[in-house]
């Protein structure tokens, strides 16, 4: 398994793949991964011959007042986890590699950001579909596959993959549970065991 730090490099590896004939499989993720995450992981290994997970905890994604700086991190636990679910190379860009002095283009996917998450989050869906355009331009996948847990999410990158001619198949996989049958989430840490019972 290797660390891709540069979108050059990841493009480069991408290239050589694809003109060897091979099939990327790609899972996007912002890290702390757990078993929903895997089990993404393992449908995109099933489904190609090479996989690659991104970690990348994306700035455009916060709002001002959302949890950016306290996101939980483990970046050596996460590439302990990917190695043993067979992937080929992480993705692991930097802040500055994947928004440069300068940056200003955004991408939008208008009607279904709106509403849901969309509505409490005004900033949210754009930056994700920021950051899942330049994803997908450097890692140049043929899969990519999503947790139906963030439905909005996913049904907004399967739009906007189609709408711009992306040729690659989103596939959502069911929402993976802990055993009181709270939905695994990264962001599950911050709950009192009050607040876990009611969600």
């Amino acid at each position: 398994m290797i660390v891709v730090k540069s979108i050059g490099e990841m493009r480069k590896r991408a290239d050589d793949w694809r003109g060897r004939g091979k099939t990327i499989a790609f899972v996007p993720t912002m890290g702390f991964l757990h078993e929903g995450h895997l089990s993404l992981m393992r449908e995109g290994r099933s489904r190609c011959d090479v996989l690659v997970t991104s970690i990348f905890v994306n700035p455009t994604q916060f709002g001002p007042n959302e949890d950016l700086d306290k996101y939980p991190r483990d970046f050596e636990g996460d590439e302990a986890k990917c190695r043993t679910e067979g992937v080929d190379a992480i993705y692991y860009p930097s802040v500055d590699e994947m928004y440069p002095e300068g940056y200003q283009t955004y991408v939008t996917v208008e009607r279904i950001s709106l509403g849901l998450c969309g509505g409490d989050r005004p900033v949210h869906f754009r930056g994700v579909a920021t950051v899942c355009t330049k994803l997908f331009n450097a890692v140049k996948p043929h899969v990519t596959v999503f947790g139906q847990k963030d439905y909005q999410q996913w049904q907004l990158i399967r739009r906007m993959a189609a709408d711009m001619d992306m040729g690659i198949e989103v596939v959502g996989m069911p929402t993976v549970r802990e055993s009181d049958g709270l939905a695994m989430s990264s962001r599950n840490k911050y709950l009192s065991p009050d607040e876990r019972k009611r969600a």
